[in-house]
């Protein structure tokens, strides 16, 4: 890892991660980059999720040819 970082957290967030990285195997920087990871994937499920709008569905039944 040559281009790191330090961040702050508190340590009751610094154990909670530590835990999580023993019990997975993974370091403890992996374990950062994939709760980073899943929070993203999260936002976009949520992003997904919205109804259309009018103007996505007409984009959408548009004809093609």
């Amino acid at each position: 890892m040559s281009d790191t970082t330090t961040i702050r957290v508190s340590r009751a967030t610094h154990d909670a991660l530590n835990d999580l990285a023993v019990r997975t195997g993974e370091t403890l920087a992996d374990t950062v980059a994939r709760a980073a990871r899943l929070l993203r994937q999260e936002m976009i499920g949520r992003e997904l999720a919205v109804p259309l709008r009018d103007d996505d569905l007409a984009w959408l039944d548009a004809d093609a040819g």
